[in-house]
């Protein structure tokens, strides 16, 4: 059963929201992932983000560029916490995104992430999902004690060879 809506405006956003579902994959995180325009099609991004909940969503992951008004439609609709995903673009590199998610009014608020981040925003969807499942706890514990061993292998590598060499 999916816990986590992954949705994108457009099929051009597929390759950087794919990580999102990737990483979700790896720690058997269920979602649902789908292309709704806020602008082309409000009244589908309407049903979709207000009929969460009942489908057992627990968290979105909106990723958008240019206006950037996925997310907070999403958060305007749904009483769930929304991951924004500011999408690099062609004119601002996605500056334009960044600001349109991360400037939202009081009481509707949306988290941001990295110019697309999506990884970063399955990560966080995972650490709020984490809150209330003990087994998906220990998998972030164990990724993140994963993460710091890569960085000592690294760093005991480049002491051991040195930079020219590494």
């Amino acid at each position: 059963m999916p816990q986590v809506g992954i949705i994108m405006g457009s099929d051009s956003d597929l390759k950087v929201m794919s990580a999102a579902a990737k990483f979700l994959e790896e720690f058997g995180i269920g979602y649902e992932m789908v292309i709704i325009s806020a602008h082309r099609d409000p009244a589908a991004l309407t049903e979709w983000a207000s009929t969460a909940v009942s489908r057992g969503i627990k968290v979105i992951i909106a990723g958008a560029g240019m206006a950037a008004a996925l997310p907070g439609m999403c958060a305007a609709l749904s009483v769930l916490p929304v991951i924004g995903v500011p999408l690099s673009g062609k004119n601002l590199q996605g500056m334009d995104a960044v600001f349109s998610i991360m400037q939202m009014p009081p009481g509707v608020p949306v988290a941001t992430v990295a110019i697309d981040g999506a990884k970063n925003a399955a990560i966080l969807a995972a650490k709020i999902l984490a809150t209330a499942d003990s087994a998906l706890m220990a998998k972030l514990e164990q990724f993140t004690a994963d993460q710091k061993a890569q960085v000592a292998e690294k760093n005991a590598r480049l002491q051991e060879v040195g930079y020219e060499r590494y």
